[in-house]
């Protein structure tokens, strides 16, 4: 299995798993929380088939790569992206991120440069900025962060249910749109995360990616869910307009946080027609 050394941590080195398949030009895919490379499963036939190269990788922490016990901050996450990016020489590549995976993008968009990057997908993305603060009074209370830190720590399985079925708007959508199959594989995936991931990735949803996005300098694409109960679209895309130079916002009614799952044909239809 690939992997590529990100980091140390004392004695070890710090692995991303990564796969690599296909011709063309690039595609990276970056997971979100709780999850793993696995989530893009739906994405990545269409993409291979529409003649493009495909990477995923796990992020630290999840699947099958190294679980540090710290790292969780998104410029080490950007760090290990431009780690991945130079070592495989990814050249014209387009980056695409769901969830914490969006703000990666954002991240290496705004603090490394598009040398290597032709265009940009958020997928129910995490910018611009989820904390409410002065001059931002569309965020959340970080008493709400506290919340999601203390019960991912008392009880990280009950914690990932949770936070699955509100993945997934599994009260609604539960038995039309996600199969029991399909939970059971998000749940199967999100296992695979440490439960020192699971609680330490929290604090970096109050990340401020104000100043990053004015730097994006490729044409990006926006898509998510009204109904997403995650990241909800008022407080997260519907924001961004305005934010980015060259955005195109696609709006999914009904959608959940997964939507590459639960709406799989109107993400990729979305996204070829963003690379083509």
């Amino acid at each position: 299995m690939p992997y590529i050394k990100a980091g140390e941590e004392n004695s070890g080195s710090i692995d991303l798993y990564y796969e690599d398949h296909g011709h063309g030009r690039p595609v990276v895919l970056i997971h979100g929380y709780p999850l793993s490379g696995r989530a893009w499963d739906k994405q990545v036939p269409a993409l291979l088939a529409a003649g493009r190269r495909v990477i995923t990788y796990d992020r630290r922490g999840f699947g099958k790569s190294s679980q540090p016990v710290s790292g969780y901050d998104y410029d080490t996450f950007a760090a290990d992206l431009s780690t991945l990016m130079d070592t495989l020489d990814l050249r014209e590549a387009t980056l695409v991120g769901h969830s914490m995976g969006t703000g990666e993008v954002t991240r290496y968009l705004g603090s490394y440069g598009s040398a290597r990057v032709t265009g940009g997908v958020l997928v129910s993305p995490i910018p611009p900025f989820l904390l409410q603060a002065d001059g931002n009074p569309e965020g959340l209370p970080a008493s709400v962060f506290d919340g999601f830190i203390q019960a991912a720590q008392a009880d990280t399985p009950a914690w990932m249910k949770g936070f699955l079925d509100n993945f997934y708007n599994i009260d609604i959508l539960g038995g039309t749109l996600v199969s029991d199959q399909a939970f059971q594989a998000s749940w199967n995936i999100a296992s695979a995360a440490s439960a020192t991931a699971a609680a330490a990735c929290i604090p970096s949803w109050e990340t401020d990616f104000r100043d990053d996005l004015p730097r994006i300098d490729v044409p990006m694409l926006v898509v998510q869910g009204d109904a997403d109960r995650i990241l909800p679209f008022d407080r997260t895309g519907k924001r961004l307009p305005g934010l980015i130079k060259d955005m195109k916002l696609v709006v999914i009614d009904g959608g959940p946080h997964a939507i590459a799952w639960t709406h799989t044909d109107q993400v990729n239809r979305a996204l070829l027609d963003f690379l083509a």
